[in-house]
């Protein structure tokens, strides 16, 4: 991978907690879900923590994904 082992990952949320310049995650782990589960709990604080799911899904497209990592930044 060009970022070692870690993947680059772009994000437009400019409001989240791992948010970085040039658009880059700063996260240590993503969750990314499909919509049918938008409202789904995980129980994570930190992007670094586990998440509470073992269940495996399927997208026609990226349009019908979500992702779970996002945490607002503090004020």
């Amino acid at each position: 991978m060009p970022n070692g082992e870690k993947p680059i990952v772009k994000c437009s949320v400019s409001n989240c907690t791992y948010w970085g310049e040039k658009n880059l995650c700063q996260a240590d782990l993503i969750m990314i879900d499909i919509d049918k589960h938008a409202n789904q709990s995980y129980n994570a604080e930190f992007a670094g923590e586990s998440f509470d799911t073992e269940h495996q899904d399927t997208a026609a497209s990226s349009s019908a994904t979500c992702c779970h990592t996002f945490k607002p930044k503090s004020s």
